[in-house]
């Protein structure tokens, strides 16, 4: 017969008590958006929409009311299958036919490069970006074939990327805007640079993504002070605590305790609600640099998001880590 060992109460019975315990608090405290749609008269047609991750989730959903308010919307989606699907559900609920549905793996950096470039003829103007894909549950030392950590290449250093290749369609806009997603969990990452090539103090899976969401908060305030006076805004946004298909990769156990407790958490499209304010909201207009709390309201992330110093090394390395000079002037 199995003992439960000290090993075992740390690994199964404590993650379940605080995964417990936070939805208890959100239910308690009868979380609701300070913001809703159905106030925002903001129209899209002419505007141009790129998200990542849309094919399922919070990003289907951002997808869904970007295509209702007549936006051409770009699925940067790396299941081409599950995304075809997503981009029928989108246009037969929506009416839009103006949507684009292109191949994005944000693991991989010719994946990349190629969405970017073919995107920038097909797009030459890029009015709103949301950074939205993200993985989790994954052993942190899974390195990609360009030698970076996995989870850390996806849910950070991939939209990093990506961001500066499309800078060229975002400045060419009168106005853009570039949403970063990122998650309440970030207070609980640590910002060690060597984790982006898997070397550095060992992780564990959970660990691991709340460092790439604090390094998402990170990168949008340096962003932002790059971009000063050129038009484009960046801000920072989580959405809560959401009931999609992020838990896959992570034991059985632990997807069972999710699904029990997501009768509790949010749906995909009451997640993208914080992500369409930062996305819409004609308040917003000119606010960057910001992180905004899943109720829409202006918030501080943790302390170490907010050092300026760090940011800008964070920055300095990845773009070494990516060659990105070289990159921009292949493009």
């Amino acid at each position: 017969m199995e003992t439960w060992s000290l090993d075992s109460y740390t690994s199964y019975i404590l993650p379940f008590l605080s995964l417990l315990l936070i939805v208890l608090w959100m239910v308690y405290r009868k979380e609701s958006n300070t913001w809703t749609l159905q106030n925002c008269p903001v129209d899209l047609t002419g505007k141009t929409a790129v998200v990542t991750g849309a094919n399922s989730g919070i990003g289907k959903a951002v997808c869904y009311e970007l295509a209702r308010r007549g936006a051409h919307v770009v699925l940067g989606c790396r299941n081409l299958t599950q995304g075809r699907k997503a981009l029928e559900d989108i246009q037969k609920a929506t009416g839009n036919k103006n949507l684009l549905l292109r191949e994005l793996d944000l693991s991989s950096v010719a994946s990349i490069r190629r969405f970017s470039q073919k995107l920038l003829v097909e797009e030459p103007h890029i009015h709103l970006l949301v950074n939205n894909a993200g993985i989790c549950g994954l052993p942190y030392k899974t390195i990609t074939s360009d030698g970076l950590e996995l989870t850390f290449m996806t849910n950070y250093l991939g939209h990093f990327l990506l961001t500066n290749l499309l800078l060229e369609g975002l400045l060419s806009a009168d106005s853009a805007r570039v949403v970063n997603v990122t998650s309440f969990r970030h207070k609980y990452g640590i910002v060690d640079e060597q984790h982006l090539v898997g070397a550095g103090s060992p992780l564990l899976p959970q660990q691991c993504y709340d460092s790439t969401k604090l390094l998402l908060v990170l990168f949008t305030k340096e962003l932002a002070q790059r971009l000063q006076g050129t038009g484009v805004t960046v801000n920072s946004v989580e959405p809560g605590i959401v009931k999609t298909g992020i838990m896959k990769n992570y034991t059985w156990l632990y997807r069972s305790i999710f699904c029990i407790l997501s009768v509790f958490l949010k749906t995909a499209a009451q997640g993208a609600i914080p992500v369409l304010y930062l996305s819409l909201a004609e308040e917003l207009h000119g606010i960057s640099g910001k992180y905004f709390n899943s109720k829409c309201n202006l918030s501080l992330p943790v302390e170490s998001a907010r050092d300026p110093g760090v940011a800008h090394s964070l920055w300095n390395t990845s773009a070494r880590l990516i060659n990105l000079e070289k990159m921009i002037k292949k493009k």
